[in-house]
């Protein structure tokens, strides 16, 4: 009876730890933590974890790497996650690597992701705390979501509103209806066709003209490119300019005479005054004026009578015969 009693203790407790042994083996898959397997520890600190727990998969680009140890809020702003990580990434993972926190799938769990730096630093080792990118708030993105929703709904609300003034257009439809129209379009595309092509035209005249202007061709060029014709154009200019100086010159002086004059004439002074106001001097000039003329009379007269003298003939006749001779 004893002995009995003995040996169901014994199965009862072989049992209990087989049991205890099941349950904890269960506990460790359901973990997918590594039994038989060494691994390390490697840190991040992110503001935000979005529902990550322990046990979750820590991946590195895509592969499974090892799962969250711990998760410990170390300030109010930063939350620091702990990463058990095969050994056999000892010699892959590197210090620059960068670990962010995503979903399996849309609606999956949360996994830790690392993806490889691009400097290529030194080999993380136990305990280093890797750069972290803090994960998308899906929040944030529902909410932007939302808005974009919002905007959709106002963009066909709008579309609905303008389909429905075109439907509801007669004027519009009775263009579209016009059998006309496609010919007009044609001859529209056409003559924008020809307008297109005399431009090009246009635009290869242009560029002939520019290019004999640069070149010193024609009129133009010459005017534009020939030194000698612009010194001698800058002479003619000068000249002018001197020109208009010596008329202005003149004017002035012509100016003071006049004024002069005209000063003569108020005052009653001086030789214009004299001749124009004076009756007595103007006929003295008269009177001197026709004694010169007769004695001009006379002159011819006496000249005349010379001709005629014998003494003279002969002088007057060879001074004719030289002049008729000089002037055949």
């Amino acid at each position: 009876m004893a002995k009995r009693l003995v040996n169901n203790v014994r199965l009862g407790a072989f049992v209990m730890a087989g049991l205890l042994f099941l349950v904890l083996l269960l506990y460790m898959i359901g973990r997918n933590r590594s039994l038989f397997g060494s691994n390390y520890i490697l840190k991040a600190r992110f503001e935000n974890v979005q529902g990550l727990v322990p046990g979750n998969n820590v991946r590195y680009s895509g592969i499974q790497s090892g799962t969250v140890k711990t998760i410990e809020i170390v300030n109010d702003t930063s939350i620091e996650v702990s990463m058990l990580i095969d050994t056999k990434m000892e010699d892959i993972i590197r210090k620059d690597a960068i670990v962010s926190i995503g979903s399996d799938g849309l609606v999956g769990n949360k996994v830790v992701n690392i993806i490889p730096g691009e400097i290529h630093d030194d080999l993380a080792k136990e305990g280093d705390v890797l750069v972290s990118k803090n994960p998308i708030d899906t929040e944030s993105i529902l909410k932007t979501l939302s808005k974009t929703n919002n905007d959709v709904a106002e963009i066909v609300s709008g579309l609905k509103v303008t389909v429905e003034r075109i439907n509801n257009s007669t004027a519009l439809w009775s263009i579209l209806s016009e059998e006309s129209l496609p010919e007009d379009l044609r001859q529209s595309a056409a003559n924008i066709r020809k307008a297109t092509s005399r431009a090009g035209l246009m635009a290869d005249d242009l560029h002939v003209i520019v290019s004999d202007l640069k070149s010193g061709k024609g009129s133009a060029g010459i005017l534009l490119r020939d030194t000698s014709f612009a010194n001698n154009l800058n002479q003619a200019v000068l000249k002018m300019r001197q020109l208009s100086t010596n008329a202005d010159k003149l004017s002035l002086q012509m100016t003071t005479l006049i004024s002069g004059i005209q000063n003569d004439l108020n005052s009653g002074k001086g030789a214009a005054s004299t001749i124009l106001k004076d009756t007595s001097v103007v006929n003295k000039l008269n009177t001197s004026l026709d004694n010169i003329q007769r004695g001009t009379d006379g002159f011819n007269q006496n000249m005349e009578a010379l001709k005629k003298s014998f003494l003279l003939r002969g002088y007057f006749k060879r001074q004719e015969k030289k002049r008729a001779s000089s002037n055949p």
